[in-house]
């Protein structure tokens, strides 16, 4: 079929290539009704606190997770039988893989939502895509949003455990995220909170990607940090952010900051924006990060 912005959601459902699945392309937590179509869903009356939300990208998203999903698998659930058995809620939390080039680094993106819902279509499925294009694998998570931290921990350790039948690097990954979800990126990216979570010893990110979040916790224990917010930005000050970088710069740990004019919250790859094409400065910072090792 051909997908455009007056497919609805039932018609994505209903495609074999999306059976079982499908489901976890949208937002679990938002009132989604399956008449709805794709232009209708790419509004901030659905992705709450985003903006730039393009009905383009996520016609494209679909497409090539369509495309993908003849071939290879396109999501993977990471907990396991025994553990959805104990835990019904886990049954619900996997991740989508936009393959990139056999044993290239991979990357974890999460999307935010406020931790009240996961808003991946437009916080990191996009991400994810236009890594996949520059190579790299890229893995984007659909968590529960009062377990996050946890959910992104296992995914951690699903991908590293799997690599080989993933095909992607078992030593160097990076971890992304936008607001909520850079929180996320920034706790698990320290090497002692995954380690807590984790509950023993695992490989620590390359580099953290985070964009507009007030999170301002820092840690000689931090991965490198890629930071970009908005000026402009009602929920995550950028002079925060800017702060946060200073002092970990300070200790030594490497950060790149980026601040964009009359931008607001939520602008995800930002296209059409004055921070349009971010998105391979933040890889340079990561591949930096790689090459030191």
């Amino acid at each position: 079929m051909k997908i455009n912005k007056q497919t609805t959601i039932k018609d994505i459902l209903e495609l074999p290539a999306f059976k079982d699945v499908g489901k976890f392309l949208f937002p679990l937590q938002r009132p989604i009704r399956k008449e709805m179509t794709l232009e209708e869903l790419s509004s901030p009356n659905i992705y709450v606190w985003y903006s730039c939300i393009q009905v383009s990208k996520t016609i494209e998203i679909i497409e090539s997770l369509y495309k993908q999903a003849q071939t290879s698998p396109i999501f993977y659930l990471i907990y396991s039988e025994d553990e959805i058995r104990k835990d019904v809620s886990k049954q619900n939390v996997g991740v989508f893989f936009f393959k990139g080039k056999k044993d290239a680094p991979f990357a974890i993106c999460n999307a935010g939502g406020g931790f009240a819902y996961v808003g991946a279509m437009h916080d990191s499925f996009p991400h994810a895509l236009e890594l996949s294009k520059l190579g790299y694998n890229a893995f984007a998570l659909i968590y529960r949003v009062n377990h996050a931290y946890e959910d992104l921990a296992h995914a951690i350790t699903y991908i590293l455990s799997h690599s080989k039948e993933l095909e992607v690097n078992d030593e160097h990954y990076s971890l992304w995220g936008g607001s909520a979800g850079a929180r996320m990126a920034a706790q698990l990216g320290n090497k002692e909170v995954l380690n807590y979570y984790v509950g023993h010893d695992v490989i620590q990110a390359d580099a953290v990607i985070m964009q507009y979040t007030g999170y301002d916790y820092v840690s000689i224990y931090d991965a490198p940090t890629y930071m970009n917010v908005g000026t402009q930005d009602y929920i995550a000050d950028y002079r925060i952010a800017e702060e946060r970088l200073n002092r970990l710069r300070a200790m030594g740990i490497s950060t790149e900051f980026h601040s964009y004019p009359r931008l607001s919250h939520g602008f995800g790859l930002g296209q059409g924006t004055v921070a349009e094409g971010w998105i391979k400065d933040a890889v340079i910072f990561w591949q930096k990060q790689i090459d030191k090792h």
